[in-house]
């Protein structure tokens, strides 16, 4: 009832009620009893640049198979897909790890990240450009990239609790996440806000499609927020509805320790 109100005071209520807006917020600031509130979080939307999540998961999972070696030059290439969210790295990693590989991954068992059973969720289905790019549309939604906020807020519960390939691949890709090199959507929102905030986050952004998914960790605070909206004007009302979002978000004593990061 929270979010449907902080989202009707922004005046989101049509992209809402037309299905054109999906959330997803997960309080985890106790890791063992996780709050969820979700509206539309099942529907499956185009989400531009959000999926190349999936290939980072599934980048790991074959150097973890032996399948690709995790030398520096690909470590630099994971970097700039998240952290810049670079179409050319992006077309270099699937073809690297190959498309069946990663849906492999995205519908394993373990994983579940695209289930029919719930209407799907991740998916890549081409490339973000170059030669040999498109390879198969989602078999429900006919999207080429596309992601529930409830799938994509799984990712990151299972990122935060090191939960994606092991425990320390999931404390590199957060890494690798962190330090966001884009800022708008939820970085312009949380920038504005008092208080030193950390965020591992990825964004999507193509013609009216515009989403934003993170992990937020603040002094009191830790939670993970999804958006994927298709409306002309999302760029425009991201940034609103994190501020929000994050003071849906109740401030406690901060006793856990931050999961060690790759490296420290």
């Amino acid at each position: 009832r929270s979010l449907r109100d902080a989202v009707l005071r922004l005046g989101l209520e049509k992209p809402l009620a037309e299905h054109r807006l999906g959330l997803a917020l997960i309080d985890v600031t106790d890791q063992s009893r996780p709050r969820y509130a979700g509206l539309n979080d099942s529907d499956m939307l185009y989400a531009a640049s959000l999926p190349k999540i999936a290939i980072l998961l599934a980048g790991f999972e074959a150097i973890r198979e032996g399948l690709l070696s995790y030398t520096p030059q690909v470590r630099d290439m994971l970097a700039r897909m998240v952290r810049f969210s670079s179409n050319t790295d992006a077309s270099r990693a699937v073809h690297a790890i190959g498309f069946d590989f990663i849906a492999r991954t995205l519908t394993s068992s373990r994983y579940k990240l695209y289930d029919p059973e719930v209407n799907g969720g991740l998916w890549i289905g081409k490339a973000y450009g170059g030669p040999n790019d498109h390879w198969k549309r989602d078999p429900l939604h006919n999207l080429s990239h596309g992601a529930t906020a409830l799938q994509v807020a799984r990712f990151f519960l299972m990122l935060d609790r090191g939960e994606l390939v092991s425990a320390q691949y999931s404390a590199e890709m957060k890494t690798l996440m962190s330090n966001p090199g884009i800022h708008h959507k939820f970085v312009k929102g949380l920038e504005r806000l008092p208080g030193y905030r950390e965020i591992y986050r990825k964004s999507g952004t193509w013609k009216d499609s515009h989403c934003d998914a993170a992990l937020v960790e603040a002094d009191g605070k830790r939670y993970i927020a999804v958006a994927l909206m298709k409306d002309p004007k999302g760029g425009e009302a991201l940034p609103k509805l994190i501020v929000e979002m994050d003071r849906l978000i109740p401030r406690r004593g901060y006793s856990q320790a931050r999961p060690a990061q790759a490296g420290e």
